[in-house]
């Protein structure tokens, strides 16, 4: 997230937000949701619980907000030149977060706790959503430069590869081979099938 978008953020919070924000999702990383209470956020960003209360009334709320704006699920958007190398670039933050302290401790405690709060899978809903539209530019260059068609699905294409990481590193917990970015982007662009193979020697 750029300064001008964490800004952004800012202004429609109190004035320490950010602080709020890194505070609750590192106590998410420590204490797990259940552990996660707006108190202990106060305590910890020193703003006071009131202020946290006017602006979210449950931690819901706040987690909603938080992932968004903490920085610690903090995603660059790459612009390598290349749909392939977007990807690429794009894939390896998103196992370098579910790999990294306390990114994969937020990530891992929030999976576990929209299936038990459906008013945080509300929130959740609007992180991918606040996500998806920070990474359509990736597409919109792709269709520009002729490497995928307008009609092209980039929800489907991200749930392919994030998923994919997601599967292997938090559900399998196998580790990641060197090639595995590149394995999955392939994959997703090309497909598991064999290459046809044309312009072989003609029969006599």
């Amino acid at each position: 997230m750029t300064n001008e978008q964490r800004e952004g953020r800012r202004s429609s919070g109190p004035r320490r937000s950010q602080e709020i924000f890194d505070a609750t999702l590192d106590l998410l990383a420590e204490r797990g949701y259940e552990g996660l209470t707006i108190e202990g956020v106060a305590e910890r960003s020193g703003v006071n619980k009131t202020t946290i209360y006017r602006w979210w009334p449950s931690k819901g709320a706040l987690l909603g907000s938080a992932l968004i704006g903490g920085r610690q699920l903090d995603l660059a958007l790459p612009d390598t030149g290349s749909l392939r190398g977007d990807l690429e670039a794009l894939l390896r933050s998103v196992t370098a977060l579910l790999t990294t302290s306390p990114a994969a401790e937020v990530a891992i405690a929030t999976l576990g706790a929209v299936t038990h709060s459906s008013e945080l899978a509300g929130h959740v809903r609007g992180f991918f959503a606040e996500r998806l539209a920070r990474e359509q530019p990736i597409f919109e260059r792709a269709v520009t430069r002729g490497e995928l068609p307008p009609d092209t699905d980039p929800m489907l294409l991200v749930d392919l590869l994030a998923g994919a990481a997601w599967l292997r590193i938090v559900f399998r917990q196998l580790p990641l081979d060197e090639h595995f970015v590149t394995r999955a982007v392939d994959t997703v662009l090309t497909g598991a099938a064999p290459a046809v193979r044309t312009g072989g020697p003609s029969a006599s």
